[in-house]
């Protein structure tokens, strides 16, 4: 992270914004900037600033961390006495576990004093963070499946040392001020307490050789490119997880995982409701009033449906299986017709001598029936 960066400018929130309100942010601000689909010169650049200030905030622990200026005493003294935080650098300023704390209390061993400790001899790692990106489908392709292509800027394991962070022919070495504990105590007696170390961050190893490709941190910063394969029957909203694609870990740590989010297209005939598929079909008067044959659309073609006499306006007519494959499932949703009477909203001389002819011999008020039970009352 570059200093004087504002991670929250970058995403455009506020300090106080909610973990909801960052990630919505950022997908924005993705789709927006995403090189896939803005050509512009410096959107890779920007989408880049936008993924790593979404890798910093989107994070709860790294998000207090980056508040507190990477501190957990931003830089002040601690409270019991000792030195300051150390390191500004990782989160060689935090505390470490409650069991260290308790560690610390109990039993007065410093960074070189005595006490049960584990020597670490390999540099302790840390799984990549997971990510996410968003894939904008047509209709048609969700319901059939497709293989799109997506970026993402991420974090990958540095070639040149396979993840180590020392450089080639060398190997990080147990950190002479913990003995590879990775934490040192800071006080006395039974106000010592714990933090992780100053010199190694916590790791328990320092690399006295960085790799001159990474700079000692085991992975680099790059734009990510993937086909994928969506699976058919995907919504608005559906996350596709590709293991391991995400974050390369820390210090050779397992890499996380790539969500990727699906952004559908609406239909303009065809409205997803649950598994299943509604079509609105519009009726006329007479055809809800002496039934019909009509044809409807279907996702593979035409059928024709019957109107049944008397038909209300709203009556829903369903297909099984007709629908869209359910994603995860065998099989499909239904296609749902609701039929809509369509109400002229003039009429010629003709229509209106036709309706009053119609009123004369239907039957008469439908009205008289409630009238008559409000008499009643």
């Amino acid at each position: 992270m570059a200093r004087g960066t504002d991670h929250y400018k970058t995403l455009g929130v506020d300090k106080k914004a909610s973990q909801e309100d960052i990630k919505k942010a950022y997908r924005k601000l993705a789709r927006q900037y995403h090189p896939d689909t803005n050509k512009d010169a410096g959107a890779e650049e920007r989408f880049k600033a936008i993924s790593e200030a979404y890798d910093t905030l989107g994070d709860p622990d790294k998000r207090k961390k980056y508040d507190r200026g990477g501190s957990v005493f931003g830089g002040a003294q601690s409270p019991f006495g000792g030195g300051s935080s150390g390191s500004g650098g990782g989160g060689a300023g935090d505390f470490g576990s409650f069991s260290d704390i308790l560690s610390g209390i109990f039993n007065a061993g410093g960074g070189g004093g005595g006490g049960a400790r584990t020597t670490r001899t390999k540099p302790a790692t840390e799984r990549g963070k997971d990510l996410e990106t968003t894939v904008t489908l047509s209709f048609e392709q969700a319901l059939a499946g497709a293989q799109v292509p997506v970026s993402v800027a991420t974090h990958a394991a540095c070639t040149t040392c396979r993840g180590t962070g020392a450089r080639p022919g060398t190997q990080p070495k147990v950190c002479p001020v913990c003995n590879g504990r990775g934490v040192e105590a800071q006080g006395q007696g039974v106000f010592s307490i714990t933090r992780p170390c100053s010199r190694c961050n916590g790791t328990g190893t320092v690399i006295e050789d960085p790799c001159g490709t990474c700079g000692g941190e085991g992975r680099l910063r790059e734009m990510k490119r993937y086909r994928v394969n969506i699976p058919k029957g995907v919504r608005q909203g559906s996350r596709i997880r590709l293991a391991g694609k995400g974050e390369a870990g820390l210090r050779g740590g397992p890499p996380g995982d790539l969500y990727v989010i699906t952004h559908v297209t609406e239909s303009d005939v065809f409205k997803p409701k649950g598994d299943n598929l509604e079509v609105e079909v519009p009726i006329t008067v007479a055809e809800a009033l002496a039934g019909a044959e009509v044809e409807v659309p279907t996702l593979h073609g035409t059928k024709k449906l019957r109107v049944a006499p008397g038909t209300k306006h709203g009556t829903v007519q369903r297909l099984r299986g007709e629908g869209a494959p359910i994603l995860g499932k065998s099989g499909n949703g239904d296609l749902h017709y609701r039929f809509v009477i369509d109400m002229p909203a003039t009429l010629t001389d003709e229509q209106k001598a036709a309706v009053e002819q119609l009123s004369k011999v239907m039957n008469g008020n439908p009205r008289e029936r409630i009238l008559r039970a409000a008499g009643a009352q």
